[in-house]
């Protein structure tokens, strides 16, 4: 099994200083590489404290500077905030830099902050997203990127160009329906973040997995799975602690993307998540919080190896994305949630005979 960790860096209600913040997720973060972790990761955020890493290729090769082996992740590089032309060049510049360590993923976004922000409309994100994401992958197997509806993007080179190819270690992040035929169709594999009941989601993943053959005439990779964990060798310390920082951080993210507010999911491809705001009208925050809880890989290590069994079980993931600092959490505590771990979880997870992450393939293009 592939272990990955990945740093959020969340400030809730500005309770320490950013620097201080990023002091600390820092130093977390260069740990993982010396406690035996395949894989660093973060994820693209903007404006508020819900997560401070507005551009996750400038953390990852901070990191790639950092390290020797583990691999980089973006979980997610959000497409339709950014230029194709100018996120494949730091694509390429960053799989350069850490000799091919990079993992992509990538995403269409969600928070109308963010969408404002940058005065982008969110009813084109779904439209955006595919475009560009067509253009991002083409241009890495082409060493060139050209046209686009929207982008119209005349023919330049991608300089340098790619080291190898993305086929096999680019993912997608897809929580509603309609988005698993597209992302089967673009032929990347899935970035699971626990939000719906189980069942649904290996419903969701039989849709996928269908178009996907179709689409491409192979089986899909597995995909990978994150999650905030607690990990405690005291069952009901574990329980208590659990509940209150992961429902914390699930109020962070209601917070974030105001899910309570009339208009989340009025916009167009966005219906989706209309079902998210009446859940909550329904179950009230607290309760949408401990369902949300209840998802996640939490508990004695025993209990943690567990639920990981049973999520691979259900999907067949390969690798996972570990949270273990999030919503205010004194970082002390982080560290040894961190390192419980590291003690008891990891070994056990190492010996899981599970399908490796696919080795880039060499491109057939001027500097090769």
């Amino acid at each position: 099994m592939h272990v990955g960790y990945a740093p959020i860096f969340q400030n809730p209600e500005n309770a320490l200083s950013d620097a201080e913040v990023y002091r600390q997720e820092l130093r977390l973060a260069e740990m993982a590489e010396p406690l035996g972790f395949d894989s660093v990761w973060s994820v693209e955020h903007h404006f508020t404290d819900y997560t401070m890493c507005p551009d996750v290729v400038q953390f990852l090769s901070y990191m790639a500077g950092k390290t020797q082996r583990v691999k980089l992740g973006s979980m997610v590089i959000v497409l339709p905030w950014h230029d194709p032309m100018r996120i494949t060049e730091q694509i390429s510049l960053l799989d350069h830099l850490s000799g091919g360590r990079m993992i992509l993923g990538m995403g269409r976004g969600l928070a109308r902050v963010e969408y404002d922000g940058f005065r982008i409309d969110q009813n084109a994100g779904r439209e955006r997203f595919v475009e560009h994401a067509e253009l991002v992958l083409n241009a890495l197997e082409k060493g060139y990127m050209e046209g686009g509806k929207a982008t119209q993007q005349p023919r330049r080179d991608i300089r340098p160009f790619p080291l190898r190819s993305f086929r096999g270690r680019t993912y997608a992040a897809a929580v509603s329906p309609e988005s698993m035929p597209i992302m089967a169709k673009l032929g990347v594999g899935l970035l699971v973040i626990p939000q719906k009941p189980w069942d649904v989601v290996k419903h969701d993943f039989e849709i996928y997995t269908d178009v996907y053959r179709e689409a491409n005439g192979t089986e899909p990779p597995p995909p990978f799975c994150g999650g905030f964990f607690y990990v405690d060798e005291n069952a009901e310390r574990a329980a208590e602690r659990a509940n209150k920082w992961i429902g914390a951080y699930y109020h962070t993210a209601m917070k974030h993307y105001e899910m309570t507010a009339e208009h989340f999911g009025s916009q167009k491809g966005y219906e989706f998540y209309s079902h998210v705001g009446r859940y909550i009208e329904r179950h009230g925050l607290d309760g949408a919080a401990r369902d949300f809880a209840k998802l996640m890989p939490w508990g004695t290590p025993e209990q943690v190896l567990e639920k990981l069994s049973f999520i691979q079980d259900t999907i067949g993931m390969n690798g996972i994305m570990c949270h273990f600092s999030y919503a205010g959490m004194p970082y002390d505590e982080a560290e040894r949630n961190m390192q419980c771990f590291v003690q008891h979880v990891l070994p056990e997870l190492k010996t899981w005979e599970t399908e490796p992450l696919a080795e880039p393939a060499e491109l057939a293009l001027p500097t090769a």
